[in-house]
């Protein structure tokens, strides 16, 4: 078939057979594909067959590629249809449609357009998939007039040499998160268990909360003269009320500075509890086998870009619990995080010329923009800049960004114009093309964005489309926040990618990914090459998301055998 590397579609057409066939530039919609078919039981036989360097077009990577990864089959690049599907739907302003690839087909031949399927809700395994609801099959020759009419949408994207890239590297990160997934995130029972143990004490027979956790509350319940369930926020507020003390909350914030004998063992007791209910013996029994915690990864899981996990907590493992993750006999946890990495996208995005220079500097850039009219003060100058991206426009805040504005105008214009755009209902986009939705029309009915449902929204999210809100300031603080964090979601897409073809080679795994840290286990003699992989996938995916500019994305890097030492 080396006459027709590139491009191959394979379907499943849902007579127990798998299809291929070349998908070159994309036949006409509706037309047959020309070339050879293959027809085959199992969809490893058909990557067997093609030629190193092929890109698959299919409906889902994460319908297909976990079946090739049990086969031992491993694929260097793929087109996903139906996360093509979401991202064009967005740049075109119909956000909320379905994506599912039957769907784009009923759009494409005119029939009755089939509703996406529930998605999964968070904290399932991913073998509950195999109940759920499966989306119709989509015939081979639908498949490839689907990814044609795609590639005929991204030529009419506003950029389209950007639109294609972010659909490239968003395909790559699901190869990418499929792996991890496999992989899984290496993990010690036994050090979690003796953790536990020495953090809440024995656990006492039937069930009831282990020893410390009794101690504190006890001494809560001491504290008030009556019992009180420090686990219930309502009936601790009832107790400091009865104590002539009116609070709103139990949150830290609110209690800590409070002169009552409760306030410290109350502390004690919320801290720990959250790590027995968090990442306690149940939760160890239900997330870590075989020496792995697997978390199942989802890119593009929120607006922005960011990733999820379907459950397990991945992406807020305490510090403390970090003790447990250890590398495996002779190898090494490379952990890497990306320095001011934010900051650094704003400055490529927004092309202003004194931003992009600091930003270019091999030095911390909060101190280096302090050096730019804040007198030195590190803290000032970086309250300046994150209150530029997140919007705090009141005391200091105004003050401090009135002050980068006056050094780096262009920066700050580009999150204002952003935070304008969204305020009055209009379609703003990060660098490569991602999409935020619009508000929703009086009227409309609630939808959840991006065909997303039950996926948990990333925490610096805080404004969500579709529930007839008339609060525009609020969607302006979050296209303001939008266009930098979505940046920096595509160039970490790229990082990824990246990453994976230089480690291609090596025994080298991604096992963890978050935001701006990646974790690769790998044996002890490759640590040095993983490094260096990463210091230059970071500066690659600069280059090609952002073109020549002088911002560089320097990492923190840590080799160590236990996550809680890379501190």
């Amino acid at each position: 078939m080396s006459e027709h590397a590139g491009r191959w579609a394979l379907a499943e057409e849902g007579d127990g057979w798998w299809h291929a066939a070349p998908a070159g530039p994309g036949p006409a919609a509706g037309a047959a594909a020309a070339g050879p078919r293959l027809r085959v039981r199992d969809p490893a036989e058909a990557v067997r067959a093609a030629p190193a360097g092929t890109r698959w077009v299919w409906r889902s990577t994460a319908a297909v590629y976990p079946r090739l990864l049990a086969a031992g089959v491993r694929v260097e690049r793929c087109h996903d249809v139906e996360d093509a599907e979401l991202l064009l739907l967005g740049h075109e302003g119909r956000s909320g449609e379905p994506r599912s690839a039957a769907a784009a087909w009923a759009r494409l031949s005119g029939a009755p357009v089939p509703p996406d399927p529930p998605q999964r809700a968070p904290g399932r395994g991913a073998q509950d998939s195999l109940f759920d609801p499966q989306p119709a099959p989509v015939p081979l020759d639908a498949l490839l007039a689907v990814h044609a009419d795609q590639a005929r949408r991204l030529d009419a994207t506003a950029h389209p040499d950007r639109m294609r890239l972010l659909v490239a590297a968003e395909s790559a990160a699901f190869l990418v998160a499929a792996e991890m997934n496999r992989a899984g995130l290496p993990w010690r029972a036994d050090a979690h268990r003796a953790l536990l143990t020495e953090l809440l004490g024995e656990r006492y027979a039937g069930g009831g909360e282990p020893r410390r956790l009794a101690e504190l509350a006890d001494q809560v319940s001491a504290a008030f003269g009556r019992r009180v369930r420090p686990d219930l926020p309502a009936d601790v507020v009832r107790a400091f009320a009865g104590a002539g003390i009116k609070l709103k909350s139990t949150r830290r914030w609110e209690i800590q500075g409070l002169d009552h004998p409760a306030v410290a063992p109350l502390i004690a007791y919320k801290k720990l509890y959250r790590i027995y209910t968090a990442h306690g013996w149940s939760w160890l029994a239900d997330w870590v086998h075989d020496g792995r915690f697997r978390p199942e990864f989802v890119p593009a899981g929120t607006l922005t870009g960011r990733w999820v996990t379907h459950g397990g907590g991945a992406l807020q493992i305490p510090k403390v619990i970090r003790r447990a993750v250890v590398a495996d006999p002779g190898w090494r946890l490379v952990v890497a995080d990306a320095d001011q990495m934010e900051p650094r996208v704003l400055a490529a995005i927004s092309r202003d010329p004194a931003f992009m220079e600091v930003a270019g500097r091999p030095e911390d850039l909060y101190t280096a923009v302090s050096r730019q009219g804040f007198s030195g003060d590190r803290d000032k100058a970086k309250l300046a800049v994150l209150g530029a991206v997140y919007g705090q426009t009141s005391g200091d805040g105004l003050k401090n960004l009135a002050a980068l504005r006056r050094r780096f105008p262009r920066a700050v214009a580009y999150v204002d114009d952003a935070a304008k755009a969204g305020e009055e209902g209009r379609l703003v986009r990060t660098w490569l093309g991602r999409t935020c939705p619009p508000p929703a029309r009086s009227g409309d009915p609630d939808e959840e964005p991006g065909g997303e449902a039950g996926v948990p929204q990333d925490r610096d999210e805080s404004w969500t489309p579709g529930h007839g809100s008339t609060d525009t300031r609020a969607r302006g603080r979050f296209t303001r926040n939008f266009v930098v964090q979505g940046s920096a979601a595509d160039w970490a897409l790229l990082l990824l990618a990246a990453l994976r073809q230089a480690t291609a080679g090596m025994r080298a795994e991604l096992v963890f990914f978050q935001h701006d840290e990646v974790i690769v286990h790998c044996p002890a003699e490759e640590a040095e090459a993983v490094a260096g992989a990463i210091r230059a996938a970071g500066d690659r995916a600069g280059r090609i998301a952002f073109g020549d500019t002088p911002v560089r994305f320097p990492f923190t890097t840590a080799v160590v055998e236990c996550y809680a030492d890379a501190e």
